[in-house]
């Protein structure tokens, strides 16, 4: 399911649709997430039925993310290691046709990290989950205090726009391919 953000939503039937059909999919995920919230993490993707793998090295990561059903890749608190992971992962996951979820944890408010989530816009994620802040520093803009950035999120897309940015397009023109994250399929 595609949906513009600016005019609609998904509707609670699609998404109890979406759920039943992930949960008997039962899903492997393979997570690269950030050290504060590994736990929490794993431990939702297990509530909600899918098998998470927080495989986190450079050596696994783009095996696999191949033979995962989808990957997260967040930049919460980026090592050196744990970046090189994520560009294999993300690199496998394109390649392989796994989808894929970008969460760009404090992009446009640090230098060396919101270039690695730039990077990482190259592998084409499936998703990119961000606040607006976070979506302003993959433009190009300053970014923010996080979450309580107050730049309304309708400035940031437009449905006559491609994805992903160009560097230095105004916010207000840039578009972002979104698809719901229970939106059913391609799970594997």
């Amino acid at each position: 399911m595609l949906w513009d953000m600016q005019t609609s939503s998904a509707l609670p039937s699609a998404l109890a649709t979406s759920l039943e059909q992930y949960r008997a999919a039962a899903p492997l995920v393979h997570c690269l997430t950030n050290v504060v919230v590994t736990n929490f993490t794993a431990n939702v993707v297990l509530a909600s039925g899918g098998a998470p793998a927080m495989v986190d090295n450079p050596q696994e990561a783009a095996e696999f993310a191949a033979i995962a059903s989808g990957v997260l890749v967040n930049v919460g608190t980026p090592q050196q290691h744990t970046v090189e992971a994520m560009r294999l992962a993300a690199a496998s996951a394109h390649e392989h046709g796994v989808p894929w979820v970008l969460d760009p944890v404090a992009a446009g408010g640090i230098g060396w990290r919101t270039g690695v989530a730039i990077e990482l816009l190259e592998h084409r994620p499936t998703i990119v989950r961000g606040n607006a802040s976070e979506i302003l520093g993959l433009l190009g803009g300053a970014g923010g205090k996080g979450w309580t950035r107050r730049t309304p999120l309708t400035t940031l897309w437009s449905p006559r726009a491609g994805w992903p940015p160009t560097r230095g397009r105004s916010s207000r023109s840039a578009a972002r391919r979104t698809t719901s994250p229970t939106a059913p399929g391609p799970w594997r």
